[in-house]
């Protein structure tokens, strides 16, 4: 099918969408009532508390999503790569959104309607399954990083949450550096630690030669090491 908006065209047909295999005519169903805007770096998408206002589809760029706790820190819970959905949780439960979600680089944001994609679960049931095996997915991850970031060191936490951006951005062509742009201050919301715990931490791990920094730039250069400090804990 052609699509006029090429933000939705990467929401319904990206390599890892939800909806890649809807025939043309739920695809359209969900055309039917959806918007598409561009987010620069900080730029709120939703905030927690706010009422549903649809489903969000990150077309392109990564957005963080994230509780605001004591003393307005945050902590992040997911990061979101391309074609990965945001808000259904609420939409699913009839609740207000449990989380905030800001873009930290310049994206892409699908909204669908709400009534329109419970609809369409209604009628579909290979796509009800396919949500429900991702929810529990997350929920599984979700419960595994809590266990973690309460009783992980800082070593740990720190190079569990490396390997989380590695595996959810991938890698640039040299096969090291990790294809997102972090900010320290992020990667500490992401480890539950300090910011100055989290710039010390990543010394330290440059100076055991185990990741290489290069400004915002992240590499990891022995990622089996890596992989033994997050899994020691």
């Amino acid at each position: 099918m052609v699509y006029s908006d090429p933000y939705m065209e990467q929401c319904l047909e990206g390599p890892f969408s939800l909806f890649r295999e809807l025939s043309d005519e739920e695809k359209e169903f969900l055309l039917r009532d959806h918007i598409c805007s561009s987010f620069r770096k900080g730029d709120v998408i939703f905030t927690e508390g706010a009422r549903p206002a649809g489903l969000y589809c990150l077309a392109y760029g990564k957005v963080k999503v994230f509780k605001e706790g004591i003393g307005g820190r945050e902590q992040i819970i997911r990061m979101i790569r391309p074609q990965g959905l945001m808000g259904f949780s609420a939409i699913i439960a009839g609740t207000r959104y449990y989380a905030s979600a800001v873009a930290i680089e310049e994206s892409g944001v699908c909204r669908i309607d709400s009534n329109q994609f419970l609809k369409l679960l209604q009628r579909n049931s290979d796509l009800s399954i396919k949500l429900m095996r991702m929810m529990a997915l997350e929920l599984s991850f979700s419960s595994k990083r809590t266990v973690s970031l309460t009783q992980k060191h800082i070593r740990g936490r720190l190079a569990e949450s490396l390997l989380v951006l590695r595996d959810t951005y991938g890698v640039e062509n040299d096969g090291k550096t990790i294809r997102a742009y972090v900010s320290r201050e992020d990667l500490a919301c992401l480890s539950n630690m300090t910011t100055s715990n989290a710039i010390r931490t990543l010394s330290v791990f440059a100076t055991e030669s185990v990741i290489a920094l290069e400004g915002k730039r992240i590499s990891i250069v022995d990622p089996a090491r890596l992989e033994k400090i997050s899994h020691m804990g």
